[in-house]
């Protein structure tokens, strides 16, 4: 049977839990909660929340990264980018079973907004795994897998070719390859996932099972959007494949997706 990642009444689950989180990684988790207390007493930070592989479960030690999310009290500050800069840093220094650590930085007021109901709130509420303070789940509304949805996480698409052509045109070495590579690949299977997700009717975050959902809808475009699904776990420096990506799978996924959903509301 498929798991389309759905509650008994038809709303998203909440992917993660620290229950999940593989034993290799206990130490990363429980080293980065003590820091981030350590560097935002509770008057700057709400609550810090885990999301990702490692509470899903399903992280491969030397592979892959450490996500966090950090609520803020207030909007953040060059201070508070400088701290997380500094955390990041430190733990992938620390711990040689995450290849990288990243860290995302949000007011409250950000997350609770009408703006991002169905992005940023529907991230927090469904794939955020809580980590330290008071967890802002439980001001959110219950998601279903709506066009709505689909529309305010990633019909956003068009916007961010034109970065990655200027990135791919600059890369001069197999690092930033690699790592562009990473990011555009993961967008990139993402966004036909969720153009898809309504009629497929359930949530994944899993890159393999998101392709062949998408390949049940799009099979001309099934290898294409597999292939992303194989660099997003395995980073290419295959310019090639880059190109395709961005010039010719994402105008054509793009388009797509403001056929079918529409374009996500401007953000300021």
């Amino acid at each position: 049977m498929i798991n389309r990642g759905l509650d008994g009444d038809g709303y998203i689950a909440r992917e993660g839990s620290l229950e999940r989180v593989p034993a290799a990684f206990t130490a990363v988790v429980d080293t980065a909660r003590e820091r981030i207390a350590a560097a935002f007493d509770p008057a700057r930070l709400h609550s810090a929340y885990l999301y990702g592989s490692i509470p899903r479960g399903t992280a491969i030690p030397g592979v892959s990264d450490l996500d966090l999310l950090l609520a803020l009290h207030h909007e953040p500050t060059p201070a508070d980018r400088a701290e997380t800069d500094a955390l990041e840093a430190g733990l992938d220094a620390t711990f040689p079973q995450v290849d990288g650590v990243g860290v995302l930085l949000f007011s409250t007021g950000t997350l609770l907004s009408e703006l991002e109901r169905h992005d940023l709130g529907w991230f927090v509420a469904c794939l955020c795994t809580p980590l330290l303070g008071a967890d802002l789940a439980g001001q959110f509304p219950r998601y279903r897998p709506t066009s709505l949805l689909a529309r305010e996480t990633n019909g956003d698409l068009a916007l961010a070719l034109p970065g990655w052509r200027e990135r791919l045109a600059a890369a001069g070495s197999d690092a930033e390859l690699r790592a562009l590579s990473r990011a555009v690949s993961r967008r990139i299977v993402r966004t036909g996932f969720t153009l898809v997700m309504p009629r497929w009717g359930g949530w994944t975050s899993d890159l393999a099972a998101s392709a062949e959902a998408f390949a049940g809808y799009y099979p001309d475009r099934a290898a294409q959007l597999r292939l992303a699904a194989v660099i997003a776990r395995t980073p290419t420096t295959d310019r090639a494949a880059l190109g395709m990506l961005i010039d010719d799978l994402g105008p054509w996924l793009a388009a797509e997706y403001t056929t079918v959903h529409g374009e996500k509301a401007p953000r300021p």
